[in-house]
């Protein structure tokens, strides 16, 4: 959430800044008004403690006729902060639910805009590829190979699941292993396996909710939520806790399925498995000081981009727009790989397998997470980064459709080779 002093000392900036977001700016208005009648009763409720203090100390100097009425007194002080106590609860829980909806002040970089057309290609890496064919889409190459089978999911679980058979479930192994090997040998992130389901508070930390409550899913008997992704867990394991400076800034890597409820209309994201209630993501993590956050969104895009270097498949750096990206946020980057068939008949397509963003302080205050500067300074709020590295449902549609050979065949990326046991194509057994 936002700082409280911004709203009482740049209200006009803070009005600004969700107007470029695309949030109503009436809203901070609101905040300041609850903001004045938490502080009020607060004020007044303090005034009647030192009333209470004063008329105790008298009581024990007055004569005995003067106790009864001095006792009825501090009764009525005393009843009457209980109520300014509970009144105050009301407007904080309020002014609280409030500000957790409010989304989060875009960076000045942000370009302005609407939707995706609005982003900005930052740049371009990689030759896209020729074929002496017809290039196929993924669910077709899947299918032909019997590695991918996308009915037997239906029959299982329903729409918008799928099976991996074989070596298009090795293929998928090899990739999980690889990508954390990078993240945690080259990178220098230390590994979590964290639990794949969490409490609500976890999910209030991280800004799913309350306003994606919808898209999750959820254990009523136990109140545990299955993580839509590892980004939840990663964050909150210092949640409450203050650190010292010195053991900032700390990178966390983690592979887990992520579960999301996805409310999508029928169209061109019907076929194949591009969008699931279900796939598997790496996930990378950033806590680290204000003064490096910026610099710690490039690195943690350079290591988004090193897997795709890696994997030698073409790919994009977005910058996107403040009508685009995530409402948390303050800045936004997303790697889209290509997909030559992605859209069938319709052909090619860019298909989103990262997006790193900068939160700033946003979640931070959420979880009340903390460092100390200096061993006797006041804690001051981290700033949280984090970024997919990468999500591989779509990693694995584009290694299906560049990597398509005129027989049917896959070819390997090199980089996976030895966790296929040297195997450099996948071929219709």
């Amino acid at each position: 959430m936002l700082d409280i002093r911004l709203f009482r000392d740049q209200p006009d900036w803070v009005k600004a800044g969700l107007t470029r977001a695309g949030s109503d700016p009436s809203v901070v208005d609101k905040v300041r008004s609850l903001d004045e009648r938490v502080r009020a009763c607060k004020t007044e409720a303090e005034s009647k403690k030192a009333k209470i203090n004063s008329a105790s100390k008298a009581l024990g100097k007055a004569s005995p006729e003067e106790r009864d009425s001095k006792r009825a007194e501090l009764r009525l002080l005393g009843d009457s902060i209980t109520e300014l106590d509970a009144q105050r609860s009301v407007v904080e829980s309020e002014l609280n639910t409030l500000l957790l909806e409010i989304p989060n002040i875009p960076d000045e970089r942000v370009p302005q805009g609407k939707d995706e057309s609005d982003n900005v290609i930052v740049r371009t890496v990689g030759d896209l590829p020729k074929f002496d064919f017809k290039p196929k889409p993924h669910w077709e190459v899947g299918t032909n190979l019997g590695i991918l089978d996308i009915e037997s999911g239906i029959k299982l679980s329903g729409s918008r699941f799928y099976v991996l058979k074989g070596l298009g479930a090795a293929l998928q192994r090899a990739l999980i292993s690889w990508m954390l090997d990078l993240h945690i040998e080259k990178h220098g992130y230390t590994e979590i396996y964290p639990p794949f389901v969490v409490k609500k508070e976890c999910l209030y930390g991280t800004g799913q909710l309350p306003k994606f409550e919808d898209n999750l899913y959820h254990d009523i008997e136990d109140d545990f939520w299955l993580v839509p992704t590892a980004e939840v867990p990663l964050t909150n394991i210092h949640r409450d806790e203050i650190l010292d400076n010195s053991s900032v800034p700390v990178n966390y890597v983690a592979y887990t399925p992520c579960f999301r409820r996805e409310k999508m209309s029928a169209g061109r994201d019907v076929r194949g498995i591009k969008r699931g209630h279900q796939f598997d993501k790496i996930e990378m993590v950033k806590l680290c000081t204000p003064d490096l956050s910026n610099q710690e969104l490039d690195n943690l895009l350079d290591n988004a981009e090193d897997v795709c270097r890696g994997l030698k498949l073409p790919y994009r750096v977005v910058l996107v727009c403040t009508g685009e990206k995530g409402e948390f946020n303050s800045m936004q980057y997303d790697i889209e790989m290509y997909a030559p068939a992605s859209k069938g008949e319709e052909g090619e397509e860019w298909l989103e397998v990262s997006s790193c963003s900068n939160f700033r302080d946003y979640q931070a205050r959420r979880t009340n997470l903390r460092y100390r500067p200096e061993p006797s300074a006041k804690p001051e709020f981290l700033h949280t980064l984090n970024g997919s590295g990468l999500a591989l449902p779509r990693v694995m549609i584009a290694i299906m459709e560049n990597n398509q050979n005129e027989d049917g065949s896959i070819t390997i990326p090199e980089v996976l080779r030895p966790y296929m046991h040297g195997r450099d194509k996948i071929t219709k057994l």
